[in-house]
């Protein structure tokens, strides 16, 4: 209890008993305590002593100095730690850094209030209900132990001390944990015999922070005798971190005739060492702005924060009158909350100033002057405007409208995107015998509606002069296209129709010939001068220039200009059939066995190329038959087919037999066609037809196909 006591002595009050706490300690280089705690006053005032630092080499300290981590205060030669001024805030811990020809070494003081300073006494005595009685008596007494970051060598160096209440002889110290026996190993080692902890290589702390290792005091046959105990090892940050910019790039947008103090961004620096300490406090400052027109102090930067904030005037924040409406502002972050000794980083801020529609757009001119020649459509002259607002946002971008002089919208006007010009154009032909001039009354706005202060203007509006050039025109045919019905075979000369063509051009009292332009079958001719058309050759229905009964020709229209126009007229002439195509009959050859039990030979049907009524029903008939015997018959079966039928077995041989067809026409027409019989030998399924000049084909196929072709007509 008395050693804790002490313990707690040297750490609270240093000045009183600083020698009697290293009395019993060999020399170890750099400072002989290395962490204080003391009592935060009202304030430090001018020249006080606020504690006496002891930092020894061993080997005289020679070269020593002193640096202290706020510059309101300084360390003397003898070690005494005094304020160089009236300080009312000096933070929560001062670092103190000392080195000399052959030891450096880092002091921490920690400034506590009051309350703080009493619960360190109790979590360092352990203390619960009445003070001064032990919660729990450990025979291995260990305190945290402070090493600074980045030291130098030489390693290993002696960094803290491990002491047994109860003596060392015949027992060992034996250290574990992350850092020793666990990556990364090797770092820290303790004197098996003495408990002193060595560090063995330059440590960071942005690496690890801390280490928490257990030491153990174990017999020579590594029998655990006490332990394990918690021994904390902190690493004390130095100021070895740059404050960075890691989210960039940083671009930020404001609204010209933004209000004095309205925030565009904010910057943000980051820095690796302890953010408890002044080494990561940032204080943030702007070095430099481009361009420094109208004013070289165009925004502020909160130094803690990082916002960055408008402090001109709106008058000043105006994007038109701007020599650039960019700014680039290189911030600076500074860290030891922006000291001269801190360590800076900095980064490009660009700011854009954003266009607000404050300009209407206006007219180059009051009056735009436009010639377009009757009949012809698209862009017939472009309206130009001046916008002083951004070309990339939509207060510049122009919409334009015919707010009077287009009753029959005739034309149109579309926004030309790249260069905002006003394209108009005539979207319906114009006609110079209707009219000859147009006026248009033509409007232009933005896209985006203008501020409220702002309003379009007299030069938003203009006048737009159109004259419109007399073209000849060509003649136009009345009706197009023309209808005419016609029979056909009527005969050569006929009058088919007379077509009918003015000049559109009535001012110029021209003269009008026709011609004939397209008539595939030759068929027609033209009066050039009346435009009576007449037939040439006889009008054929089934012919192949008529389609669906339709024959058609193309005629000319030419005015008497120069050069002389031209006009199409198109004529459709729809045909009346007549009886004139004689009906044909199919097939013309039929094969039979001369052994047949089956003497329907065939199944004849009948065609006509004219239509309905001078086609079907036909009428079959078989034409007189020589010889004293009758050997066939025809039957009909439906309106296009009949049947023919032999009246017995024949003799292997050719037949000729005449059968006339006479379709239903007035009047009507007939057609005679001798039907090829040829009567041959079937042995094992299979006609002999060569003493008939027949082909060898399959008696079996033949009854097949007449039995399909009866079941057929009989359907």
């Amino acid at each position: 209890k008395e050693w804790m006591l002490k313990v707690y002595f040297c750490f609270f009050f240093p000045q009183v008993l600083l020698l009697a706490c290293a009395e019993d300690l060999e020399c170890v280089p750099g400072f002989q305590q290395k962490v204080f705690y003391i009592e935060k006053p009202f304030e430090f005032t001018e020249d006080q002593l606020v504690l006496n630092l002891k930092f020894d080499d061993c080997k005289g300290n020679n070269k020593l100095n002193f640096e202290v981590s706020n510059p309101d205060f300084t360390v003397e030669l003898d070690g005494n730690l005094v304020a160089l001024k009236n300080v009312s805030e000096a933070g929560k811990a001062l670092f103190v850094h000392a080195r000399s020809e052959h030891a450096e070494d880092m002091a921490e003081i920690f400034i506590l209030e009051a309350n703080e300073k009493r619960g360190a006494l109790k979590e360092i005595l352990k203390l619960e209900g009445n003070p001064g009685i032990p919660r729990q008596k450990r025979a291995i007494l260990t305190t945290p132990i402070l090493i600074p970051e980045n030291q130098r060598p030489p390693f290993p160096r002696v960094v803290g001390k491990v002491i047994r209440s109860e003596g060392t002889e015949g027992v060992k110290f034996r250290l574990s944990g992350k850092g020793v026996d666990q990556d990364p190993k090797g770092i820290f080692r303790i004197n098996e015999m003495s408990g002193d902890v060595s560090v063995t290589r330059t440590l960071d702390r942005e690496a690890i922070a801390t280490y928490e290792l257990e030491v153990e005091v174990v017999d020579m046959t590594g029998k655990t005798i006490d332990g394990p105990v918690r021994l904390d090892i902190s690493v004390i940050d130095q100021n070895d971190n740059r404050p960075m910019f890691k989210e960039g790039p940083y671009v930020g947008h404001v609204m010209e005739g933004s209000a004095t103090g309205t925030t565009v961004m904010r910057m943000a620096a980051f820095d690796a060492d302890d953010a408890s300490t002044d080494n990561a406090l940032l204080r943030y400052n702007i070095l430099k702005q481009t361009p420094t027109k109208p004013s070289p102090n165009m925004f502020y930067i909160d130094p803690e924060k990082g916002d960055i904030v408008t402090v001109v005037s709106p008058a000043l924040l105006d994007r038109e009158t701007m020599e650039s409406p960019k700014y680039e502002l290189v911030i600076e972050a500074k860290d030891m909350g922006g000291m001269d000794v801190g360590l800076t980083g900095t980064a490009t801020a660009t700011i854009l100033i954003d266009d607000k529609n404050d300009h209407a757009p206006e007219f180059t001119k009051k009056e735009f002057q436009a010639t377009v020649k009757e009949g012809v459509t698209g862009v017939i002259v472009n309206l130009t405007v001046g916008d002083r607002d951004d070309p990339a946002t939509g207060a510049w971008r122009a919409v334009y409208s015919i707010i009077n002089g287009n009753p029959g919208q005739s034309f149109e006007i579309h926004t030309n995107p790249q260069t905002n010009e006003g394209m108009l154009s005539v979207v319906k032909p114009l006609d110079y015998e209707i009219s000859a001039f147009h006026t248009l009354l033509i409007k232009v706005e933005n896209e985006d509606p203008l501020i409220p202060d702002i309003t379009y203007g007299p030069s938003s509006t203009a006048t737009v002069q159109i004259t419109v050039e007399d073209v000849n025109e060509g003649p136009v045919f009345h009706p197009n296209p023309m209808a005419v019905t016609k029979q056909e075979n009527i005969p050569v000369g006929s009058v088919v129709l007379t077509v009918n063509a003015t000049d559109p051009d009535t001012l110029q009292h021209q003269t009008i010939r026709y011609s004939v332009y397209k008539d595939p079958a030759g068929w027609l001719e033209i009066n050039p001068t009346n435009g009576t058309v007449g037939t040439t050759a006889v009008l054929d229905r089934e012919s192949p220039f008529v389609h669906n009964n339709v024959y058609t020709a193309l005629f000319l229209a030419i005015d008497s200009g120069n050069p002389p126009a031209t006009g199409t007229g198109t004529l459709h002439i729809t045909l009346e059939d007549v009886n004139d195509n004689v009906p044909s009959l199919y097939p013309t050859l039929a094969k039979v066995c001369d052994d047949a039990k089956d003497l329907r030979v065939v199944i004849l049907g009948a065609s006509d190329k004219d239509l309905h009524p001078n086609t079907d029903p036909f009428k079959f008939e078989l034409s007189k038959q020589s010889g004293p015997e009758k050997l066939w018959r025809i039957n009909r079966l439906n309106n296009t087919h009949a049947q023919v039928i032999l009246l017995q077995n024949l003799k292997k041989a050719n037949y000729n037999i005449p059968i006339s067809v006479t379709d239903s026409g007035k009047p009507p027409l007939t057609n005679t066609t001798e039907l090829r019989l040829q009567v041959c030998t079937c042995k094992k399924s299979k006609m002999d037809c060569s003493a008939s000049d027949a082909l060898h084909i399959s008696l079996t196929l033949i009854l097949l196909s007449l039995l399909s072709l009866f079941c057929k007509s009989c359907a």
